[in-house]
C-alpha cells in the first residue's frame, strides 16, 4: 500500500513524509518505550534481582495505564516559532499541559526553541525530533527560582535545588524524554539551570537525546524510582553528568558522557530533608571522559548505598580539553554516615586516569548532629586494566572503623612512575573531603591499604612505565589479607615490592618475584603477626624476606616457597 502525500513543492512533500514517519514512530514508542514500569526495570537489571522477585510483579503493572493515550501534540500548533529568537516557553508548556490532561506525545519538530523552565507532566512523552534543539534562555528570570525547603541540607546549591531547570519534573510519573534532538544548556561555564531535573518522580525513561553545555548537573534526580537512561550523549558538561540522588532502581546504559566534574555520581544527600538510601543502580556499556571521577558513590553520603553495579565501561582522559586528567576511575566514598554494601565493579578499561581505584570510609559528618562514621563493606572489583596512573589506588578506613570484605581480582595497573619515597607516615585526614589525592603522595606506586579487614587481592599485577622508588603495595593496619598470584615490578633502590606494617593473619600464595627484585616482602610494626607465605616463587628476590627488629621472628611462617 502506498502512502498518499500531498502535491506541492519539495518542502511540503518532505514535511508530510516527516510527519507520517513521526506519527508512526510515536505509535511504536507509545507501545514499547514509555512504559518503564517496575517489571520492565527488573527484567533489564535482572543481575541485581533474585529470579523469584522478577516474576512477582502483578500483571496490571506491566502496562502503562488505563489512561494511556496515543494523542499527539505538536508544539508548532501551540504557537512555538522554533527560530532561536522568540521565547517558546509558553507554547511548549501549552502542548505539555494539553498532553498531560489525557496522556500523549509532545512533538518538537526541527528548529531552535528558546525556553525557560518547562514543567513536565505525568503520562507525557516529550519527543525531540532530529534537527530540533531545546535551547536554554540566557535570561535567568525565565527560570523558576530556588524552592523554599524549610530545612538545611548542608550541600551545595547544585545538589540542593531543582526548580531552576530547563526541564523540571516534580512528583510526576510515567514520563519519557526521547528522540535524537538536542538539549543545549547554552552556557560557557558552570553556574545556571539544570538541563533535566527530576524530583520524586517514578517510571521515567530518557533515551537517545544529546545534551551539551550544561552549567549544572546535566541529568539530576532526587528521590526518583524506576528510571531508565539509555543511549544518551552528554558533551561539554561543566558539572556532573548523571546523578541519581536518594534514588532507587535506576538503569544507565550505552551512554557517552563528557563532563568536567563527575560523569556518573550516585549520591545520598539530605536533599529531601531526611536520610534516604540509593539502591539498585546499574551502569553498563558507557564511555566516560572527565577531569574528576568517572564513577563515584558520594561524596554526599547521608543515606545508605546498596546493590550498585558498574560494568563494561571505558574511562578516557582528555587533558587538552579539561586541562587535567581524571582524578579517579572508580571512587567509593562514605563520609557522612552512609552504610555502603554490595557494590560490584567489573570489566573497566582506563587510560590516563590518575588513580584507578579509590575507596574511602571517613567521618566528615555532613547533616549529622554528631559526626558518626558509617560502614563500607562487600565490594568486588574485577577485570580492570588501567595505564598512565599518576597516583596510587587506595583502600582506606579510619582507626577502629575498617573497610571490610573487599575483593580485587584480575587487576592490571601501570603507573607512570618516577615517584620518590618522601613520607611513609600518611595523615589520617578523618574529616577531610574525600578525593584520591587527599593524602598527597602515597608511599606505594600501585596500591595503598590502611584500616581494612578481610581484603582479598587475586591476580593483581602492578607495574610502572619508569623507575619508581616506592613499593608496589603498602598495607598498614590490615587484618585477614589474602594475597594470591601477586606481581609487582620491583622498585628502584632498596625498597621492597610488598611492605606490610602492623598486619595480621596474612596469606601470600602463588606470588612471584620478578627479575631484578631486591627484597620482595618487608614486615614492620610490633603488631604484625601470623604472616604465611606458601607456594611462592621468590627465586629472583635478593632476599625474599626482611623483618624489622620490632617484628617477632615467629610472625612469618613459610612453606613450599622457591627461595633464592
Amino acid at each position: 500500500m502506498r502512502c498518499w502525500l500531498p502535491r506541492g513543492n519539495r518542502e511540503t512533500r518532505r514535511a508530510a513524509r516527516d510527519g507520517f514517519s513521526f506519527w508512526s514512530e510515536c505509535r511504536q514508542e507509545r507501545q514499547n518505550i514509555v512504559r518503564i514500569t517496575r517489571k520492565a526495570f527488573l527484567v533489564k537489571s535482572a543481575a541485581l534481582v533474585p529470579p523469584a522477585l522478577a516474576f512477582s510483579i502483578p500483571a496490571q503493572e506491566a502496562g502503562f495505564s488505563s489512561r494511556g493515550s496515543t494523542f499527539k501534540f505538536n508544539v508548532a500548533d501551540h504557537g512555538a516559532k522554533g527560530n532561536g529568537v522568540a521565547k517558546d516557553t509558553g507554547a511548549i508548556q501549552s502542548a505539555i499541559d494539553a498532553a498531560g490532561k489525557a496522556g500523549g506525545t509532545v512533538y518538537i519538530p526541527p528548529g531552535n526553541y528558546l525556553s525557560g523552565t518547562l514543567h513536565l507532566r505525568s503520562f507525557v512523552t516529550l519527543y525531540l525530533s532530529p534537527g530540533s534543539t531545546l535551547l536554554a534562555s540566557l535570561d535567568a528570570s525565565d527560570f523558576d527560582p530556588y524552592e523554599n525547603l524549610g530545612y538545611k541540607t548542608g550541600s551545595d546549591v547544585e545538589t540542593t535545588y531543582f526548580h531552576s531547570a530547563l526541564l523540571l519534573g516534580e512528583g510526576v510519573h510515567d514520563l519519557a524524554i526521547i528522540g535524537r534532538g538536542l538539549i543545549d544548556g547554552n552556557r560557557p561555564k558552570r553556574g545556571g539551570p539544570k538541563p533535566i531535573a527530576l524530583k520524586n518522580c517514578r517510571q521515567v525513561q530518557i533515551r537517545d537525546i544529546t545534551l551539551r553545555n550544561a552549567p549544572n548537573y546535566t541529568i539530576s534526580m532526587l528521590g526518583c524510582e524506576y528510571v531508565d537512561i539509555d543511549g544518551v550523549t552528554i558533551f561539554n558538561g561543566f558539572a556532573d553528568g548523571i546523578d541519581p540522588d536518594c534514588s532507587r532502581n535506576v538503569r544507565i546504559a550505552n551512554c557517552y558522557i563528557e563532563s568536567w566534574d563527575d560523569c556518573i555520581c550516585p549520591k545520598t544527600s539530605f536533599g529531601l530533608g531526611e536520610r534516604r538510601s540509593t539502591e539498585n543502580i546499574t551502569v553498563t556499556n558507557c564511555v566516560l571522559s572527565t577531569a574528576s571521577d568517572a564513577f563515584k558513590l558520594g561524596t554526599e553520603s547521608s543515606g545508605d548505598f546498596k546493590n550498585i553495579a558498574f560494568t563494561n565501561c571505558t574511562v578516557c582522559s582528555q587533558p587538552n580539553k579539561w586541562k587535567r586528567r581524571p582524578t579517579a576511575g572508580v571512587a567509593i566514598e562514605s563520609v557522612d554516615g552512609a552504610n555502603i554494601d554490595r557494590v560490584v565493579v567489573s570489566n573497566v578499561a582506563m587510560e590516563g586516569v590518575r588513580a584507578p581505584i579509590f575507596i574511602r570510609l571517613g567521618n566528615r559528618g555532613r547533616a549529622q548532629q554528631v559526626a558518626t562514621p558509617g560502614t563500607l563493606q562487600n565490594v568486588s572489583i574485577s577485570n580492570i586494566v588501567a595505564t598512565g596512573a599518576e597516583l596510587a589506588s587506595s583502600i582506606t578506613g579510619i582507626p577502629d572503623h575498617p573497610v571490610r570484605h573487599v575483593s580485587l581480582s584480575h587487576i592490571r595497573i601501570t603507573a607512570s612512575g618516577s615517584g620518590l619515597v618522601k613520607h611513609f607516615e600518611v595523615p589520617e585526614e578523618i574529616a577531610k573531603y574525600p578525593e584520591a589525592d587527599m593524602f598527597g603522595e602515597l608511599p606505594a606506586y600501585g596500591l595503598f591499604c590502611r584500616h581494612t579487614e578481610d581484603l582479598t587481592l587475586s591476580e593483581v599485577h602492578l607495574s610502572t612505565e619508569t623507575l619508581d622508588e616506592r613499593p608496589a603495595l603498602v598495607a598498614n593496619d590490615v587484618s585477614d589479607l589474602d594475597l594470591t598470584d601477586f606481581r609487582g615490578q620491583p622498585p628502584s633502590g632498596d625498597r621492597p615490592v610488598v611492605y606490610l606494617n602492623n598486619t595480621r593473619r596474612v596469606l601470600i600464595q602463588g606470588a612471584r618475584a620478578l627479575t631484578g627484585t631486591g627484597t620482595f616482602l618487608r614486615l614492620a610494626g610490633e603488631k604484625t603477626e601470623t604472616v604465611r607465605a606458601l607456594g611462592n616463587d621468590f627465586s629472583e628476590a635478593r632476599p625474599a624476606f626482611v623483618l624489622n627488629d620490632e617484628v617477632s621472628k615467629d610472625a612469618l611462617i613459610g612453606k613450599a616457597n622457591v627461595l633464592p
